[in-house]
């Protein structure tokens, strides 16, 4: 692998939620990398057909590099809830939608959720997230890290911070929900905030390679 491959300037961001992407770009602020989210480009958010993480980070990655030409960057994570075994998981953005063309909805997924888990007395869950960066669209290498932030449900949303079910989800080393911490605590202790850095450490290797 050549030098002028390994050096990334550039680095898209393969996601249209705005949480996801506020909390990527604090987390990548101090590289010295020009990092965009993929609506600069006019990217349209790719599909997610598949039954695991891994697989639609990768495509998700894949799809945002082939149109904009350069590295590409993207996550897919979930809540997961043992009681439910692990559902909503990879569906956890839409998972209060009956039908694909139901517009996504944090309220209505975190009433969902309340709903379902009404009269189960085990709340562990755990937060997940897998990312991928691919330099080019195909990469047969792609970067890959995970990270999972354990906690449980809670029977009532508490705190205005945080997006998805941040509010719902205790965190159970602090005591607090996701969406009760500071943004800085957040992205130190994420399952998004262990995978990229992770995913670091692998960068900064093959940038000086």
């Amino acid at each position: 692998m050549t030098q002028a491959t390994n050096n990334i300037s550039k680095l898209v961001l393969a996601t249209g939620n705005l949480g996801k992407i506020s909390e990527m770009q604090a987390l990548l602020k101090d590289l010295n990398i020009e990092v965009s989210p993929q609506s600069d480009f006019s990217v349209l958010e790719c599909p997610e057909p598949y039954f695991t993480f891994i697989e639609n980070a990768l495509a998700k990655a894949r799809h945002a590099s082939r149109i904009t030409g350069h590295p590409a960057l993207a996550d897919d994570s979930g809540l997961c809830v043992t009681a439910l075994q692990g559902s909503p998981g990879v569906l956890s953005a839409r998972y209060a939608c009956e039908n694909k063309h139901d517009e996504k909805s944090d309220s209505a997924n975190n009433a969902k959720l309340l709903q379902v888990l009404v009269n189960e007395d085990n709340r562990q869950a755990y937060y997940y997230c897998i990312m991928v960066l691919v330099r080019h669209a195909d990469d047969p290498q792609p970067l890959i890290s995970e990270g999972v932030w354990t906690g449980e449900i809670l029977l009532e949303a508490r705190g205005d911070g945080g997006f998805g079910y941040d509010p719902l989800f205790l965190d159970d080393k602090t005591g607090q929900t996701a969406a009760e911490l500071s943004s800085a605590i957040k992205n130190r202790i994420s399952h998004r905030g262990q995978a990229l850095h992770k995913l670091l450490l692998k960068l900064e290797s093959i940038q000086h390679d």
